[in-house]
């Protein structure tokens, strides 16, 4: 499997998302410039997290513009597959392909601890590696994480199984108690129509080796490699 992720000024999470894919895959990772025009021919497509362009404006909204996300865009509307995480998932509505937006968290607060989560949907590339209702540990890092779209979105979202993701409790239950930012009906992750695309805030890259304190991100990258070699 042969994987990009895409780099602007202000990403933190580049070299993590790289290290994380190159040790699942044992392949070398492309790294393409934000403002480059071309795109490698890859397998997947990573937009990383971090603050892109210092999240003037809000988070995301001037790195959707940046020449690279229309080849980005492009490469995912000829089926190839794009993982956002964290300001990734910021861009990737910022620049419509996936609805909804990241507001303030509720608490107006930072947040960057781990949280529990529950998987939603295990018939994915991305969510493959883990079981349905399975409930994972993973670190978040925002602020701007609060998901919210109109009832409609919403109500769509979960009549065709786009949820991927939500936060919850460490029993499971996906209430108050376990959302961290406000996200409406307590969405962490959602897919695209054909669920090629995902857009989470949790940090997966995060959780990929023990030595980090946690592996529970590490089934994402495995099911990657797996779904696409």
């Amino acid at each position: 499997m042969k994987a990009a992720v895409i780099v602007f000024p202000g990403s933190n999470c580049d070299r993590d998302a790289k290290v994380a894919l190159e040790s699942a895959t044992g392949n070398p990772v492309d790294m393409v410039w934000h403002g480059d025009h071309d795109l490698p021919k890859v397998d997947l497509i990573v937009v990383p997290g971090g603050f892109s362009y210092g999240d003037y404006l809000r988070g995301g909204a001037m790195a959707a513009h940046s020449p690279i996300m229309r080849e980005v865009k492009s490469a995912a509307e000829g089926g190839t597959p794009v993982l956002g995480i964290c300001n990734g998932f910021q861009v990737l509505t910022e620049c419509g392909m996936l609805p909804g937006v990241l507001m303030r968290n509720a608490s107006l607060k930072f947040i960057c601890r781990p949280v529990t989560l529950r998987i939603e949907d295990s018939q994915s590339i991305f969510t493959a590696g883990y079981e349905e209702g399975q409930v994972v540990e993973i670190p978040v890092a925002h602020n701007e994480g609060n998901y919210f779209a109109d009832d409609d979105t919403l109500n769509r979202l979960e009549g065709e199984g786009r949820v991927a993701i939500r936060y919850a409790t460490a029993d499971g239950e996906t209430g108050p108690d376990g959302n961290p930012n406000g996200s409406a009906r307590n969405i962490a992750g959602i897919f695209n129509d054909t669920k090629t695309v995902l857009g989470l805030m949790p940090h997966p890259e995060r959780a990929a080796d023990a030595k980090h304190g946690g592996t529970d991100g590490k089934a994402m990258f495995d099911g990657l490699v797996e779904a696409l070699s």
